[in-house]
């Protein structure tokens, strides 16, 4: 969209998207059983808005600290993830009294921890560096109209496609014995919530050494440039992603916004005989199922489009809707990084947002060891592109 655009034309086409959006969510509810894809559809919405307002993205705010040594984006992470692990504690303190049986709760994203899950967060990590950003961020950009983002969701069903290729040799040497760590059933709900606020603060207070000079006095706005036009805080992004977590997971289910790319492109993969006979163990785990969809309309499917839908309304009315032809090199760039985002993903079952955000928040282990290596990968990918020029 040119800038020639005024802002009552700008304005306009994003109340017209957000009231299509809320048509669509209320005829959604009057469907039978239509509650949930309703809901799904506000919940990506209001994520969707969420992450655009603040630039709420993972790689962006490591690249931030690594680079500029500004550390305010990862302080929002970690206000995201101690948010939600709060909630988290409350929803399931409510649902299972008792977490130390064998049971896990109900649809969290829980998963074995094992060298193949570091393995596939350091890949994960590797393709965010390449594409320069995480697949949530590339579905609020495609909102904004990023030239890179169509290229990198693309790659990202290629690479699914890949996973699912090499998952049963990784399954049978590693993942089908790696053990499934649930922090609550071995220190209570009370111990859980302990270590990992604990770990959070620890990193919070490393992070604040790091804080760039105190900017100066910010211009005077009116309430609708603080809200839709100004930037938000990270922090205050975060602490809007923590609370949209656990209504989310009291509701629908964890936030995870690959579900439905990898049941698609399992369904086509399927289609074209590309697919093994059999996917050993994948459907027993927890995390970003990655059934074959049937439904035209899924919960995860709605999540996405509300989330996309959204952020472009949100960028229209913040002026910061600029899609621009894109380059070679974005193009590659997108693709190859999209690839190993999508191998990452299927292969840790889920991505930054359904393994490590929804992972911690509901006390997983392996929430932090796919974290570690995906900020890890991304470091030493980042790092090596910059020296070779290859990465800004």
């Amino acid at each position: 969209m040119r800038e020639r655009w005024g802002l009552p034309a700008r304005v306009g086409a994003a109340l017209a998207v957000a009231a299509g959006l809320a048509w669509a969510a209320h005829r959604l509810a009057e469907e039978p059983n239509g509650a949930r894809l309703s809901l799904s559809l506000i919940f990506g919405a209001l994520f969707g808005f969420v992450l655009q307002r603040s630039r709420f993205c993972f790689y962006c705010q490591w690249r931030d600290f690594l680079v500029g040594s500004d550390s305010r984006g990862m302080l929002g992470i970690l206000a995201a993830l101690a948010a939600g692990v709060a909630g988290y504690a409350v929803i399931l303190g409510a649902w299972m009294p008792d977490p130390s049986g064998a049971r896990l709760p109900p649809d969290a994203h829980i998963g074995p921890v094992g060298p193949v899950l570091a393995l596939a967060g350091a890949v994960f990590g590797a393709g965010m560096a390449v594409s320069g950003s995480c697949i949530s961020a590339h579905l609020y950009r495609l909102g904004e109209g990023s030239p890179t983002a169509p290229f990198a969701l693309l790659g990202t069903g290629v690479g699914f496609a890949l996973g699912f290729a090499t998952w049963n040799p990784l399954y049978l040497a590693s993942v089908s014995e790696a053990p499934v760590l649930w922090l609550p059933r071995h220190l209570g709900y009370g111990g859980s919530l302990f270590v990992a606020l604990a770990l959070l603060g620890v990193l919070a207070l490393a992070l604040l050494r790091r804080l760039p000079a105190r900017a100066p006095a910010p211009v005077s706005v009116t309430p609708w440039q603080a809200v839709f036009v100004v930037r938000w805080p990270v922090w205050l992004g975060g602490l809007a992603v923590g609370a949209l977590a656990t209504l989310a997971y009291l509701r629908i289910g964890p936030l995870g916004v690959t579900t439905e790319i990898g049941g698609r492109t399992r369904q086509a993969a399927a289609g074209l005989g590309l697919l093994p006979d059999r996917l050993e163990g994948l459907d027993g785990f927890r995390g970003c199922a990655t059934a074959v969809r049937d439904a035209l309309l899924t919960p995860n499917g709605l999540f996405i489009a509300g989330l996309v839908l959204a952020a472009f309304a949100a960028a229209l009315a913040a002026g910061q809707f600029r899609p621009s032809r894109p380059t070679r090199g974005q193009a590659l760039r997108g693709v190859v990084g999209g690839i190993l985002l999508g191998w990452g993903a299927m292969t840790g079952l889920g991505c930054s947002v359904g393994t490590l955000l929804s992972g911690i928040m509901a006390g997983a282990v392996s929430g932090w060891v796919f974290g570690l290596a995906m900020f890890a990968g991304a470091a030493a990918t980042l790092r090596l592109g910059r020296r070779a020029r290859l990465l800004a």
